[in-house]
């Protein structure tokens, strides 16, 4: 860890943070939620090691990167943006983008909007979605599914408030790490309300992991995270051919709740996906949750440098 640089770059009026280590073409790691650069750190250091430059920012909002003065106006497109004008900034012309989970959702967006800055993709936890309302199966979601109770303004932080930040942190990653679709029994229980105290972390997740987490969620708190993904999930790609034209990776654990998000599974298995991702290789990993970078780095690592070394 300790080989891994930090440095900041102003975009867009906001001093974002990132991480980086190596030398070579670049992999840029988009991080999902509740994640931030540091859920990269086996991959970042594994494809360094191999050969390339790995970066991973903190999203506007995460970590150590600076909160917008409304977070709660932020979109997926000013992730997509603020990525093309870190990349500007540093000179750096194309790159191969990592993403999981909703930092998947902004991997794809960025390849649609800036296909030119593109030379493959590999996405965890989640495969290329459609978006909008029409797309959102609500009918098929229990009520209490807690991606709909954080769309809810004010009803997260009331939740989240009760606990403090490790607390919060811990409980969502044992959620997370289940292979059943987070949800409330009724509207009197709230998701926290889901883990048992005595509930341990996942054994792949160490104490110091949840400290390095609490500590750069205390720094940028629930505001940005909250909005984007969930409160901005509807928002639309913004172009009309809803095709990825590079070759993608698409990762998943096996045991990952988000495979019961409506048909998710039935549309990955079946081929459909390939609609609008015609160049991809799927791999699903045993006993994997949601979670496998992490749960599995050396077989997550080996997948991402085999995808990548044949196409640099």
């Amino acid at each position: 860890m300790e080989k891994i640089h930090h440095n900041y770059v102003n975009v867009r009026g906001l001093k974002l943070h990132y991480a980086e280590i190596g030398t070579g073409p670049v992999v840029v790691f988009l991080h999902g939620f509740p994640e931030i650069w540091y859920s990269w750190r086996h991959q970042m250091i594994a494809v360094a090691e191999a050969g390339f430059r790995a970066i991973a920012p903190d999203f506007r909002g995460y970590g150590l990167s600076e909160l917008p003065t409304e977070p709660e106006k932020a979109t997926f497109k000013d992730l997509v943006d603020d990525l093309h004008d870190i990349l500007d900034s540093l000179g750096i012309d194309k790159i191969f983008l990592v993403g999981k989970d909703f930092g998947a959702r902004v991997l794809y967006h960025f390849a649609l909007v800036y296909p030119e800055r593109v030379s493959a993709v590999a996405a965890l936890g989640m495969p290329f979605i459609l978006t909008g309302p029409q797309t959102f199966p609500r009918d098929l979601l229990p009520k209490g599914f807690y991606m709909l109770r954080w769309q809810e303004p004010g009803r997260a932080e009331k939740d989240f408030g009760r606990f403090d930040i490790k607390t919060v942190i811990k409980n969502i990653y044992i959620l997370f790490s289940g292979s059943e679709l987070p949800a409330a029994k009724d509207d009197n229980e709230e998701i926290m309300d889901l883990v048992d105290p005595s509930t341990p972390l996942p054994t792949w997740f160490t104490e110091d992991d949840l400290g390095n987490y609490a500590s750069l969620y205390e720094n940028s708190g629930f505001q940005l995270a909250l909005q984007v993904p969930y409160r901005a999930w509807l928002e639309e790609y913004g172009v009309e051919d809803l095709k990825i034209k590079v070759p993608c990776l698409l990762v998943m654990g096996e045991k990952d709740y988000a495979l019961k998000f409506g048909t998710l599974e039935q549309y990955i298995t079946s081929g459909m996906v390939k609609e609008y991702v015609p160049d991809l290789e799927t791999i699903f990993l045993p006993e994997g949750s949601h979670f496998v970078q992490e749960q599995f780095p050396d077989k997550v690592n080996q997948l991402i440098i085999t995808f990548l070394n044949k196409l640099k």
